[in-house]
């Protein structure tokens, strides 16, 4: 019964109501009646969220041209148009259930219900507002296009494959969240992707159900292996041609409606490290940022707990002179070095998360004045010394070289734990904490593949691990894909002599 309520019947009235009752209380779900046919005897209703019409619907838009042919034609011949497409509307859907067209509808798009037509029509629109594509504000490059993603998953998916313009780039759709009904977009490239892999990923977005999915972070968080970990599982970007890289590489990029973030998967540490421009300079000069970025990575951790495990405890490593210059530094101070490290750590930590949370230009005013404010003052009042604030600052500065923010995040948290252990034991904590994250990292896996790939070696990975990790060969060098491609498809580049000669 329940069914046959729901069911479209042609009947204008009850169809109306049986997809008006979907909406109860609902003040932007609007609806207008009208007439058309050649002798306006066929009446219909149209029915769409507010905000999502157009205002000049009648002349510029797709709908408004398609009612304005169907109020000056036959009866008949309104009927068989409707039942034939015979406007050749692009998009558009016929429903059979109001509970269906009710799904239509939320989609941003209106429903036209017409008496003596059993379906309900989805025609698009203008659809729900939403900013346009602009340049990304993080990941930034010195080469390449600064175009970035969008909040509308469509839009997104025709960035992509305006770059990827082959029938072999996949898009295939899948709904997440009981009451959000969020769109998202599972994007690979047919031939390169593992089958396993797509499967993998489609398996891991419908094992859970959830009430609504509002960003791609909270779909990364549930289909993440090991949740316990601050290193992320899975990459995101904001950048197109960063998106189009890793699926070209076989990996599987997925799109979230209302989010800018792309999710790609499976991630390693060196995607982490990599950025766009790295394969628009010349070699040199990327190997060159890249090793920086490394470097980076690993002081952005150990600086702090070295320093404290070098002057606290391990004093004979140092030169005489460089010794007697720390100590000086550090007369008048009332506290312990790690509770000097500590404070100045905080306090960084501080004032960053406060230049993300103010607006535009003040936000990077409190960063940099407040820095350099705060730390004069604390070094004029003895509570911290000079070569602490040096060390703290290098370390931030160390940290915001890692392109990735929730990569970097990853090791201002771990940077902490480095501190405690070099503070409890010295050199040897310092050691035992680093050992500890290499453990952690070595057995870290994202969608079965090792983390750090491609410095743990895997069958079929030789030509990554050598010319585009620590260092980043020619584009002509780098022959074959990475690991996640599929064997058959490994060779990404051929001179034309070499392939007509085979």
């Amino acid at each position: 019964m329940e069914q046959k309520a729901y069911q479209f019947t042609g009947v204008l009235e009850h169809d109306e109501n049986a997809l008006m009752q979907l909406f109860a209380n609902c003040a932007d779900i609007k609806k207008k009646e009208m007439c058309i046919g050649q002798h306006q005897e066929i009446r219909c209703f149209l029915i769409y969220i507010e905000i999502t019409l157009s205002s000049v619907m009648l002349r510029t838009t797709a709908l408004g041209n398609y009612l304005a042919k169907l109020s000056v034609m036959p009866k008949e011949a309104i009927y068989r148009s409707l039942a034939e497409n015979g406007q050749g509307l692009s998009d558009v859907v016929l429903y059979d259930d109001a509970r269906e067209a009710a799904q239509g509808l939320l989609t941003g798009d209106a429903i036209l219900l017409i008496d003596g037509f059993a379906r309900a029509m989805k025609i698009p629109d203008k659809g729900y507002p939403g900013a346009a594509v602009r340049d990304t504000e993080s990941e930034k490059v010195l080469r390449g296009s600064n175009e970035g993603f969008h909040e509308n998953v469509k839009i997104n998916t025709a960035l992509m494959r305006k770059r990827l313009q082959t029938t072999n780039l996949k898009v295939e759709e899948m709904s997440l969240g009981v009451r959000t009904n969020t769109l998202v977009n599972i994007v690979y490239m047919e031939g390169i992707a593992k089958e396993e892999l797509v499967a993998q990923v489609k398996e891991r977005l419908s094992d859970f159900l959830i009430d609504g999915i509002l960003d791609s972070g909270m779909a990364e968080q549930l289909t993440e292996e090991t949740w316990l970990s601050p290193f992320p599982q899975i990459q995101t970007t904001l950048r197109p041609d960063r998106a189009v890289m890793a699926v070209l590489d076989g990996k599987v990029v997925v799109l979230c409606n209302n989010s800018p973030s792309a999710l790609i998967m499976p991630a390693d540490y060196n995607s982490f490290i990599q950025t766009s421009d790295d394969y628009y300079q010349r070699p040199m000069v990327a190997s060159f940022g890249r090793l920086l970025r490394y470097v980076a990575s690993f002081l952005a951790v150990s600086m702090p707990g070295l320093y404290l495990a070098v002057t606290n405890f391990q004093t004979g490593i140092l030169p005489t002179t460089l010794l007697l210059s720390f100590a000086a530094a550090r007369q008048g101070v009332p506290f312990p070095a790690v509770i000097e490290v500590l404070l100045m750590e905080l306090s960084f930590e501080l004032l960053r998360e406060a230049g993300v949370r103010l607006p535009g230009a003040m936000g990077n005013t409190i960063g940099i004045v407040g820095g350099l404010i705060i730390g004069q003052a604390a070094v004029d009042a003895n509570i911290v010394s000079p070569i602490v604030v040096i060390v703290v600052a290098f370390t931030a500065l160390c940290s915001f070289s890692i392109p990735s923010e929730e990569f970097a995040g990853a090791f201002r948290l771990l940077k902490f734990f480095v501190i405690l252990m070099s503070a409890w034991l010295g050199f040897f904590g310092f050691l035992w904490a680093m050992f500890a994250i290499l453990i952690h990292l070595a057995l870290l896996k994202s969608y079965g593949h090792p983390y750090l790939v491609p410095f743990i070696a895997l069958k079929g990975d030789g030509e990554t691990r050598h010319k585009d990790s620590l260092v980043r060969f020619p584009l002509s060098r780098l022959i074959y894909r990475s690991v996640h491609a599929k064997e058959k498809q490994k060779r990404r580049f051929r001179r034309k002599e070499t392939d007509r000669n085979e």
